[in-house]
């Protein structure tokens, strides 16, 4: 590579820090030497000092131009050298490019870590001297895209997922000139080695029977095969959709959203001894032990003033709600519930609130899917099974 020697005129250096009009000293001494590099690089180009007479002379010198440069201490204007015959090019702003590209990198990582685009604006402005509008961060967001529909998008068929999670929740989309309720459909598949991945985002307008369907066509069409245990909440259109569209596959209901619904149905006062006893019901490993469990509380609250909606929601959800014994026992704590992708939901949510109306379907997918990619790749960076002992 062609090493260029600068000589800078201290003299001439201050004079132009004493009379610049920068807000800085070190933007003044930036801005010399950035355009003392270009001009250098132009003598180089055309193989002679200004004024000299050579037979190597390559060109004539053709004036300046004035460019704008973005940089950690703020915006300069640079006088770029001109050739006659238009073939130079300076490699200042070629070599500055990375520091824009860092800049802008940093401004993307900010709107996904739920930084509004206003105070990106002033953190901005305060960085480089220069503001920046609302608009141009939403358009920096959009180089997104690519990125997060590739990996929505990518195969699953490298990997069986014995275990698949999936939930929904509810954003806001301008659609038409008015803002509505969409449902956000999240799938997370533990593999064959026990590790965990997202492996499903879809928007919809609802949360129904043919939603569900049309997510899970989604995922088997990427190559998802059926599941041994699909583990969601209770919602009825999810329920039906899993049982057609997973042959062969057993629903596991969330635990802990079944044990809230039987507890919301018992008197406020003077169940502490009930609700601890269903408590118990759900955490031993022993099916024999929990069937009976369950036979003894319906037995000994079936005739209490009060129950009769406890037991009955009891009896109904049972069977549902215990599918993760037919699993290793070592899997248990992880498979009854949704815990997991509830405090997935939570991270979403941390920078939903942040925008709270997304003005269309793939400004959602672009910001959630951003999240979802950081939070599967710290799992695959960790390399930390979810369930400790591979499937089997």
């Amino acid at each position: 590579m062609t090493q260029i020697n600068i000589t800078i005129n201290l003299e001439d250096l201050k004079g132009k820090i004493e009379n610049s009009s920068l807000e800085s000293p070190v933007k003044a001494s930036l801005a010399l030497i950035l355009n003392s590099l270009m001009e250098k690089e132009r003598d180089e180009h055309i193989n002679a000092l200004s004024h000299e007479r050579t037979d190597e002379r390559r060109g004539y010198r053709n004036g300046y131009y004035e460019r704008e440069l973005i940089t950690g201490v703020g915006s300069l204007t640079l006088k770029v050298p001109r050739t006659r015959d238009g073939e130079f090019s300076t490699t200042v702003f070629e070599k500055y490019q990375r520091c824009d590209q860092a800049l802008i990198l940093s401004m993307i990582e900010m709107v996904v870590n739920g930084v509004s685009t206003r105070k990106i604006t002033k953190i901005v402005e305060e960085l480089c001297g220069t503001s920046v509008s609302k608009s141009l961060v939403s358009n920096l967001m959009k180089s997104v895209d690519p990125v997060v529909n590739e990996w929505r998008n990518r195969p699953l068929n490298v990997h069986y997922y014995p275990y698949v999670y999936v939930d929904a929740m509810y954003i806001k989309v301008r659609e038409n000139d008015k803002v509505v309720s969409k449902s956000v459909h999240i799938a997370v598949g533990v593999n064959e080695t026990g590790h965990r991945e997202i492996i499903g985002l879809k928007v919809n307008h609802t949360e129904s029977t043919d939603s569900w369907t049309s997510f899970f066509d989604y995922l088997k069409s990427r190559g998802l095969q059926s599941p041994k245990v699909v583990i969601s909440d209770a919602h009825g259109g999810l329920v039906t959709s899993i049982k057609e569209s997973f042959l062969g596959t057993s629903w596991q209901r969330c635990s802990v959203h079944f044990l809230r619904n039987i507890m919301d149905t018992l008197p406020k006062k003077g169940t502490a001894d009930a609700r601890q006893e269903l408590k118990d019901l759900f955490q031993n490993s022993d099916i024999n032990v929990v069937r009976q469990l369950k036979n003894h509380f319906v037995e000994k609250y079936h005739d209490t003033k009060g129950f009769s909606k406890a037991t009955e929601t009891l009896e109904n959800g049972f069977e549902d709600a215990i599918q993760f014994h037919s699993q290793p026992v070592q899997y248990h704590k992880h498979l009854r519930t949704t815990n997991m992708l509830e405090r997935l939901n939570q991270e979403v949510r941390r920078r939903e609130r942040v925008i709270r109306i997304f003005t269309n379907d793939q400004s959602a997918i672009r910001i959630i899917g951003s999240v979802l990619m950081d939070i599967d790749e710290e799992w695959n960076r960790k390399n930390v099974p979810y369930l400790k002992k591979a499937y089997k």
